[in-house]
């Protein structure tokens, strides 16, 4: 696990090497223990390095036999062994126990095919030096895992190619201004995050997950098109019928339990000790319980209230007791978290109403010695813990109705309901039902109605218009039609993965965790299990028993009673009460000073009537506090470098200033 970065197209390595040594910089809370370089005409690779597997001999940039091919990469292989012994069986040596050589071996006998054959969490580039290590790269193969778990930045400045695994080090390259894109304001305020590939600063994009860029190192580059090397959702029907015969006929529960333990057992694999967050969830205690078996010594930690009304600790303690589990709890209060506010919000790489929860159970894991831990994210997506599940088919059905009714009539009860407006920000529980009857188009599918953060007509028209142009609107409409092959759970299911898990939950994961310097694997998100749930019916995954019927089944043996009847829990901070203390004092007064970056786009006057709301409980604590965060990284990011945009106006610019 590290950060990588790299710059393509510029013809001066006096040029370039800077460049990618300040980007690295930016980045070494990704690699504390190791940094590499490679620094070639027309193209330059960096890495910061987290020493997870083979401490001694995994530093990168890591080449093949010849010296033709080199690769820095971000994430782990699962399967590294199996391609491992099936790259020696064709003839290849290798030098390291790491998992990062079969991808420089991969690409030698497979090419860009390699992508595909990977099982894990990656982004990774390889330099293609037909002439070894002293000559001139021909091109450069970038790729980035069929989920996003990790996230790869990309930019064209002056006819090169800029990419890393974090926005930040793009801007600390000093050859991106770091200019407010304010065409994507709208899907924040939507949904509480930026939607990919678009990113909030202009010019700067996402490679989309399961992607991959190949490109000539002799040539200007312009606007290079993704590939995608993986697409479930595109043709379904074939990738169940690819499945062998005995994985069909297996009764779901036992091919989830299958399934779940090798997923969970690859994602041990580690030279350093492995942690789990742990809650008083399913999820958690699904892995805490397999890792256990598998592994001994497995760590747990969780996250605790001084007020027990929040808190989960007790039925975490429980449990790991239960599991001999080495065992660590963080007791936060309010005034702690206020305490670090500003660390959290400086680890986010872009605004989001949530990750903050995970800045702070980051920091529990690290304290407790650990470098990777195991999280439950993506079982909500795939089994259906959500409320999104039941409530898109009954946004569908209004949805439907309310294409049946004039639009004046709609509109007046859709206001009786709580409609918003651009001048009414704040807004009541049937806010979403009220959104979706009063424009049902207005989004690419009902489910996104169930995620709204602000409802669609709390935008402006033009904001509105000018988002629908977006890339990030193609891939939510995209996806919509994705799903639109799928039964109404798996589409469900799909849109959680393509969207909220995407755009938040993973991008957030990322940024707060690699900040304390920790890695984090999700083994529900093993892309044997993704495909294997998505294949089934709806008929297998609800029975109308409970919470995640099939991921019960399945595991049912290993949770405790208690687990097993309790109601569906988000593990969350109590930020409704903090934000009427302390830490609402410090929202206010930050509102106060409102980024002027923002102003034109999202204004002063907004903010206040959403806080306002929150104050006389009329709006979610949610509102205000994404657009604290909004406003507080606007000041970070924006106002940071305003200085240096002459100097950042392009590559050159930036290169002479180095050197």
């Amino acid at each position: 696990m590290c950060g990588i970065c790299g710059i393509i197209g510029l013809e001066s390595q006096e040029a370039s090497e800077p460049l990618v040594r300040r980007m690295m910089a930016a980045m070494a809370h990704r690699g504390p223990d190791d940094e590499g370089a490679l620094i070639a005409p027309r193209a330059a690779v960096g890495m910061r390095r987290l020493s997870i597997l083979d401490l001694p001999g995994g530093g990168q940039p890591l080449w093949n036999e010849s010296g033709t091919l080199a690769v820095v990469f971000n994430g782990e292989i699962y399967n590294f062994r199996e391609l491992r012994a099936e790259l020696q069986a064709a003839g290849h040596r290798f030098r390291t126990r790491s998992d990062t050589e079969v991808i420089v071996h991969g690409y030698e006998q497979w090419g860009r095919e390699v992508a595909a054959k990977l099982r894990g969490m990656f982004a990774f580039a390889v330099l293609e030096m037909p002439r070894g290590r002293n000559g001139q790269p021909a091109g450069v193969f970038i790729a980035r895992d069929p989920l996003g778990i990790k996230p790869l930045y990309y930019a064209i400045v002056g006819g090169a190619l800029l990419f890393a695994s974090e926005l930040r080090a793009l801007v600390a390259s000093g050859a991106i201004e770091a200019r407010l894109n304010g065409a994507q304001l709208p899907a924040y305020l939507l949904f509480g995050s930026i939607g990919e590939p678009d990113t909030l600063l202009e010019g700067v994009q996402t490679l989309p997950p399961g992607c991959s860029l190949a490109i000539p190192a002799d040539l200007p580059i312009e606007a290079p098109a993704p590939m995608p090397y993986w697409d479930f959702a595109r043709d379904p029907a074939t990738e169940i019928a690819e499945r062998a015969p005995a994985e069909r006929v297996a009764p779901p529960s036992d091919r989830v339990r299958s399934l779940l333990e090798h997923a969970v057992a690859s994602h041990l694999v580690a030279d350093v000790p492995v942690g789990v967050f742990l809650s008083g969830g399913i999820d958690s205690t699904v892995l805490a319980a397999l890792a256990s078996r598998a592994r001994p010594g497995v760590h747990t930690f969780t996250v605790a209230f001084p007020d027990a009304r929040y808190s989960e600790a007790a039925v975490a303690r429980r449990t790991a007791r239960r599991l001999g589990t080495e065992h660590r709890e963080l007791t936060l209060s309010d005034g702690q978290m206020v305490a670090r506010l500003d660390e959290a919000i400086a680890a986010f790489d872009q605004p989001s109403m949530d990750g903050v929860n995970t800045y702070f159970v980051s920091w529990a894991a690290r304290e407790a010695g650990l470098k990777v831990a195991l999280s439950g994210l993506g079982s909500d997506e795939l089994f259906g813990g959500y409320a999104t599940f039941q409530n898109t088919g009954r946004i569908a059905r209004i949805a439907a109705l309310a294409r049946l009714i004039p639009a004046p009539v709609r509109n007046a009860i859709a206001f009786g309901l709580g409609a918003s407006s651009p001048s009414k920000p704040a807004t009541g529980k049937f806010a979403k039902i009220a959104a979706a009857f009063a424009n049902p188009d207005s989004l690419p599918h009902p489910y996104f109605f169930t995620r709204l953060l602000f409802a669609p007509e709390a935008l402006s028209a033009n904001q509105a218009q000018i988002w629908r142009s977006q890339r990030s609107w193609s891939w939510l409409a995209d996806a919509s039609r994705q799903a639109a092959q799928l039964d109404d759970f798996a589409a469900v299911s799909w849109l959680e993965l393509r969207s909220y898990l995407l755009n938040t939950l993973l991008r957030d994961t990322d940024a707060m965790s690699m900040r304390h310097s920790l890695e984090v694997r999700v083994p529900f998100l093993d892309i044997s299990v993704v495909e294997y749930v998505l294949s089934l019916p709806a008929s297998a995954k609800l029975d109308g028993s409970g919470p995640k019927p099939l991921l019960v089944q399945a595991m049912g043996d290993l949770l405790p009673g208690e687990i097993l009847g309790r109601r569906k829990r988000t593990f969350t901070f109590p930020w409704e009460h903090w934000l009427r203390g302390e830490l609402g004092r410090r929202v206010a007064a930050g509102f106060g000073e409102w980024s002027p970056a923002l102003e034109p786009h999202v204004s002063r006057e907004f903010a206040a009537a959403v806080w306002e709301g929150f104050l006389r409980g009329r709006t979610t604590w949610s509102r205000p506090w994404s657009l604290y965060v909004l406003n507080e990284w606007a000041k970070r990011t924006l106002h940071s470098v305003s200085a240096g945009r002459a100097r950042a106006s392009s590559v050159a610019a930036a290169a002479c200033d180095a050197t």
